[in-house]
C-alpha cells in the first residue's frame, strides 16, 4: 500500500519543466484553446467552438479540438509517454523492481528531469538518450525534449566537450526527425521551435575542444568545430544533407575569408551548426507564411568576425520565385531580411554575406511569395498598356486640337488642365511600368529598379492627385467657389496638390525604407508589402481619394437636385447630364479599378481578380479617353467645327488652285 501511494505522488507531484522561454517575441497561434473549460467533442459542432478528449491509452495529456465548417479540426495535443519516470535507462527496472530501489531524488517537488539528468550522469548526459530515441515523435514528447534541451543548455556552465555536445545532438536530432514536422503544429507552445533553435546555439557556444577540428553529424543536425587565426587563408564549412526521407541532399557552404580571418588575433574557435528541417519546423509551428528554401546554419565566431558568406543550395528550384537572405531575429523570432544581403542566385543556388551578432547566429533563404503566373495575365497587361498608351497619345492629341476652343471660360480651362495632367502622368506611368516590367529585378538591377519604382509610384499618385483635383474642382464649379480667387492662384494649387503631394509622398517612402533594403520587393521592381509595408504610401492615399470623390460626387448631385427643382425641364436635364458624367469620370477611374487592386493584395492567388483588375488597371488610359474626352459634347463639337473647317480651307485651296491652272498669267512678249 505503501508503494502505491508513493508511486501514485511521484506521478501526479512531479513537477513539469518551466514553461519560461527565451523566445518573448514568439508569435501567437492564430488558432489558440482557450482558457475556460471544453466541452467532449461528442456534441454538436457549431463554428468557432471547442472541445477536448483524452489522448489514446497508454499516453497521458489531452487533445483540443476546433470546429470549422461543421468539423472537428485537431489544434492542440499534449499526447506524452516521457515523463521522469521513465526518460532514465535505469527507470524502466527501478520501477518494477522492489520499493526499496525507489530513490528519495524522485520526491523533491522543485527537480526537473534536467536537475536528475545532471545527478545522474553529468559528464555525458547520456542516460537519458536511448528513452528518448525509443520514444515516439508525438507532440507531448516533442514539448518535453525541447525544454529538456533548454533547460540543459541555461544549466551547464563549464565547457561542452566532444562526448556531451554528441549527446546533445542526438537528443535533438530525434526531435528534427522530418516524420515530425506536422506534430510541431499541434504543441500549445507555438514557440517550441525558436526554442529548440535558441537551446542549441546556446549550448554550442560552450563547446570547448582541445581538437584542431570537430565534426558530429547526425541526420537531421550536424556540427562542425575548427579553429581559425590571423594567419590562416580563411576557412570554410561545407554540408550536405537529406531534407526528408529522399536520397537527394541539399548543400550548405559557409565560408570565412582570408580578409576577415586576418582579424582574428589569437586562435579562436569557430563553429557551425547545420539544420534541414528545421525552416520546415519553424513555419509549421509559427504558423508563417515564409517557406524557407534551404539548410538553416547556425554560426558561432569569434567576435572579430562580423562578415561571412554562405552558400545555399536550393531545396526547390525555379527560375520564376526570387530568392531572399535572411538571418532569424532571436529576440523577436522571425526572419529579418537586414542581417544579410544577396550577392547573387540562379536557379540552383543563392550566396549570401551575412552579418552574424548577438542577435542574428542563425540563416538561410526564404522563397518569395508565390507569384501568380499566366499567359492570359501577360497578354491583357501589355495589350491594354498598348491600347492605354495609344488611348492617351489620342486623348492629349485632340485636347491639342481643341483647346483654344474649349478653354474659352476660367471654368473649362481649369477642368481641360485637369483632364490634359491625368493622361500626362498615367501616360508616363505607363511607360515606367514597361520599363520596371523589363528589368530583371531587385538583385541585379537594384538601383535602376530603385528608380523605376520611384517614378511608377509618384506617376501613379499623380494620377490620383489630379483626379481629385479634378474633382474639387466639379465641387467648386457646383458652388461658384473659385471665382473670388484668381486664376494663377488656382493653377498653382492645381500644381501642387497634382504633383508635389505625390513627390513628397514618394521622397519619403523612398528615404525611410530604401536604407534598410525595404524599398522593394524581392520578385519585382514594385513597392514591398512583406517587410516594410512600403506599398501603404500608395494604397493608403488611393483609397483616401477615392473616398474623398465619392464623398464630392454626392455633394454635387445634392446640390444639382436642389438646383434643379422649379426649373424648366431643359434644365434638369443638363444637371441630369452633369452629375452622369462626373460619376462616369470619378467612379470606374479609381474606385472600381483599386477596390480590385487591393482584392488582389489580400487574395494573391486568386486567376480572377488578377484577371479583372489587370484589365481595369492597363485600359485606364482607354477608360480616360472615352469618359474625359470623346464623351464630352463640347469637346466632339469643338473637334467636329476644326475638322470642318479644315475641310473648308482645303477645299478654298483646291478652288484656288484650279482657277490659276485654268487662267494663267501672260508674260511679256
Amino acid at each position: 500500500m505503501t508503494y502505491m501511494f508513493l508511486l501514485y505522488c511521484l506521478v501526479f507531484l512531479m513537477p513539469t519543466e518551466s514553461c519560461r522561454t527565451p523566445c518573448q517575441a514568439a508569435r501567437k497561434s492564430k488558432e489558440k484553446v482557450s482558457d475556460r473549460p471544453h466541452s467532449t467533442c461528442d456534441g454538436v459542432c457549431v463554428d468557432n467552438s471547442q472541445c477536448s478528449q483524452p489522448c489514446p491509452p497508454d499516453t497521458s495529456g489531452n487533445m483540443g479540438f476546433l470546429c470549422r465548417q461543421k468539423k472537428w479540426h485537431k489544434i492542440t495535443d499534449t499526447c506524452h509517454t516521457l515523463t521522469s519516470l521513465n526518460i532514465f535507462e535505469e527507470d524502466f527496472n527501478t520501477i518494477s523492481s522492489s520499493k526499496k530501489n525507489i530513490t528519495l531524488e524522485y520526491a523533491r517537488p522543485s527537480e526537473t528531469i534536467a536537475d536528475m539528468l545532471m545527478q545522474k550522469c553529468p559528464n555525458d548526459l547520456s542516460c537519458v538518450i536511448t528513452n528518448i530515441q525509443r520514444s515516439p515523435r508525438i507532440p507531448g514528447n516533442i514539448a518535453v525534449i525541447v525544454q529538456l534541451l533548454h533547460n540543459i543548455s541555461t544549466m551547464l556552465s563549464t565547457d561542452v566537450d566532444e562526448v556531451k555536445m554528441e549527446s546533445y545532438s542526438i537528443m535533438a536530432n530525434h526531435i528534427l526527425d522530418s516524420k515530425s514536422i506536422s506534430n510541431w503544429t499541434f504543441i500549445p507552445e507555438k514557440n517550441s521551435s525558436c526554442v529548440l533553435l535558441h537551446a542549441v546555439n546556446t549550448f554550442a557556444r560552450k563547446l570547448l575542444t582541445n581538437k584542431h577540428s570537430l565534426d558530429i553529424a547526425d541526420v537531421f543536425i550536424h556540427t562542425m568545430c575548427t579553429t581559425v587565426s590571423g594567419d590562416s587563408n580563411g576557412k570554410n564549412f561545407t554540408f550536405s544533407m537529406r531534407v526528408n526521407d529522399t536520397r537527394n541532399s541539399v548543400t550548405g557552404r559557409v565560408l570565412i575569408s582570408r580578409d576577415e580571418a586576418q582579424k582574428v588575433r589569437s586562435p579562436s574557435q569557430v563553429i557551425s551548426i547545420a539544420f534541414p528541417t528545421l525552416g520546415a519546423i519553424l513555419e509549421a509551428s509559427l504558423l508563417e507564411k515564409v517557406t524557407v528554401n534551404g539548410l538553416v546554419l547556425s554560426v558561432i565566431l569569434p567576435k572579430e568576425l562580423t562578415r561571412i558568406s554562405l552558400i545555399f543550395e536550393k531545396i526547390r528550384n525555379s527560375e520564376e520565385r526570387r530568392t531572399q537572405c535572411v538571418g532569424w531575429h532571436s529576440l523577436e523570432s522571425r526572419w529579418d531580411q537586414h542581417a544579410c544581403q544577396m550577392i547573387r542566385e540562379n536557379s540552383q543556388q543563392a550566396v549570401c554575406k551575412c552579418r552574424p551578432s548577438k542577435l542574428f547566429t542563425s540563416f538561410s533563404i526564404l522563397m518569395s511569395p508565390h507569384t501568380l503566373k499566366s499567359p492570359i495575365l501577360i497578354y491583357i497587361t501589355y495589350i491594354g498598356l498598348g491600347v492605354s498608351i495609344c488611348s492617351l497619345i489620342l486623348c492629349l492629341s485632340i485636347e491639342a486640337l481643341v483647346w483654344s476652343r474649349v478653354t474659352k471660360t476660367e471654368i473649362s480651362y481649369l477642368r481641360h488642365l485637369c483632364i490634359v495632367n491625368v493622361a500626362a502622368t498615367l501616360l508616363m506611368a505607363d511607360v515606367w511600368f514597361i520599363v520596371a516590367s523589363f528589368l530583371s529585378g531587385p538583385t541585379t538591377h537594384h538601383n535602376a529598379c530603385v528608380a523605376a519604382t520611384f517614378f511608377v509610384h509618384f506617376f501613379y499618385l499623380s494620377v490620383f492627385f489630379w483626379m481629385l483635383a479634378k474633382a474639387l474642382l466639379i465641387l467648386y464649379g457646383i458652388l461658384i467657389v473659385f471665382q473670388t480667387l484668381p486664376k494663377s492662384v488656382l493653377v498653382a494649387s492645381l500644381f501642387s496638390v497634382g504633383y508635389g503631394c505625390p513627390l513628397l509622398i514618394a521622397v519619403i517612402t523612398v528615404a525611410v525604407t530604401e536604407p534598410g533594403k525595404g524599398y522593394l520587393r524581392p520578385e519585382a521592381c514594385w513597392l514591398n508589402w512583406d517587410m516594410t509595408k512600403a506599398l501603404l504610401a500608395f494604397v493608403v492615399p488611393a483609397l483616401a481619394i477615392v473616398v474623398i470623390n465619392l464623398i464630392t460626387v454626392t455633394l454635387v448631385i445634392v446640390k444639382t437636385q436642389r438646383a434643379t427643382i422649379g426649373s424648366s425641364m431643359f434644365q434638369e436635364v443638363r444637371a441630369i447630364v452633369r452629375i452622369s458624367k462626373n460619376i462616369a469620370i470619378l467612379t470606374p477611374l479609381l474606385g472600381l479599378t483599386w477596390g480590385f487592386g487591393i482584392a488582389v493584395v489580400i487574395r494573391d492567388r486568386s486567376l480572377v481578380l488578377h484577371i479583372l483588375f489587370s484589365l481595369l488597371n492597363a485600359f485606364q488610359g482607354f477608360f480616360i479617353l472615352v469618359f474625359g474626352t470623346i464623351l464630352d459634347p463640347k469637346i466632339r463639337e469643338a473637334l467636329k467645327n476644326r475638322v470642318t473647317s479644315t475641310r473648308w480651307i482645303s477645299r478654298i485651296s483646291e478652288n484656288v488652285s484650279s482657277e490659276f491652272s485654268c487662267h494663267p498669267t501672260k508674260g511679256p512678249s
